[in-house]
């Protein structure tokens, strides 16, 4: 494990970016539990409040942020002081992302339906960095050979073609492949193969004297949303809790 550590993180500079993602995962997980805490009104824990102003965890998130991204930019790749910096920038984006859905909204929306983005966007951050770590590069350039690469024309045609792939599963509606294809090439191709979501723009443009292709399209996206639907809520509600009921809403001329 030593070697390995040594070998594929400490060697290449990857050390920082190790114990940012661990700060940052582990930073919002003790978040999630401390303000799932308060909710219950269990334990020590109480908000923070200054003159009767609630301060949200992502204004100390933003500060540390700050500090910790122009020091890493500051000190290198190399050294006590990038690691500090490292740890320091994944606790601040541990605590902006877990209100991301806030700063979206620009609204207290931590315990409702639109806080699950908060959720997925941690999610999403985590596998993508743990992607990057692994030795993912974005557009594919980690599976060029030397010549390869020292051949402009040929590594700037693989980034444009990754890049357009992603752009088309984008298009299609398919927000978390296109990121995903962005790093992994292979998830962009298929995501841009397969057909699109029938909200999406490629839908409305391409599907409109389509019946059939849109007839497939929405009975496709039907079975996928019934099947992972639960799932993915079950999820959400074990790692983010269950958000608040929404009001009853009264009859149009009742009060």
């Amino acid at each position: 494990m030593g070697h390995w550590l040594q070998r594929n993180i400490i060697e290449p500079g990857k050390l920082p970016l190790l114990l940012a993602l661990t700060s940052f995962i582990v930073t919002f997980v003790v978040t999630r539990v401390i303000v799932r805490l308060i909710r219950a009104g269990k334990g020590p824990f109480g908000n923070v409040k200054a003159g009767g102003l609630h301060i949200h965890h992502v204004v100390p998130g933003v500060v540390l942020t700050v500090i910790g991204g122009f020091g890493a930019v500051a000190s290198g790749r190399h050294g006590f002081g990038s690691a500090v910096c490292a740890v320091l920038f994944g606790m601040g984006a541990g605590l902006v992302l877990d209100e991301f859905a806030l700063i979206l909204h620009l609204d207290d929306v931590y315990w409702t339906e639109e806080g699950r983005k908060s959720v997925e966007v941690v999610a999403v951050t985590a596998a993508l960095v743990g992607l990057v770590l692994s030795g993912f590069l974005p557009f594919g350039v980690n599976d060029l050979s030397s010549e390869e690469l020292q051949n402009r024309s040929g590594a700037i045609a693989t980034i444009v073609a990754n890049f357009g792939f992603a752009l088309i599963a984008l298009s299609k509606g398919k927000g978390r492949t296109a990121i995903f294809g962005a790093v992994v090439p292979v998830v962009a191709v298929v995501g841009a193969i397969r057909l699109a979501r029938p909200s999406s723009p490629w839908a409305r443009r391409f599907y409109g004297r389509r019946p059939r292709a849109r007839a497939r399209s929405i009975l496709r996206a039907y079975h996928h949303d019934r099947r992972w639907a639960g799932p993915r809520r079950v999820l959400q509600d074990w790692i983010g809790g269950k958000p608040d009921p929404e009001p009853a809403r009264s009859l149009p001329g009742r009060r």
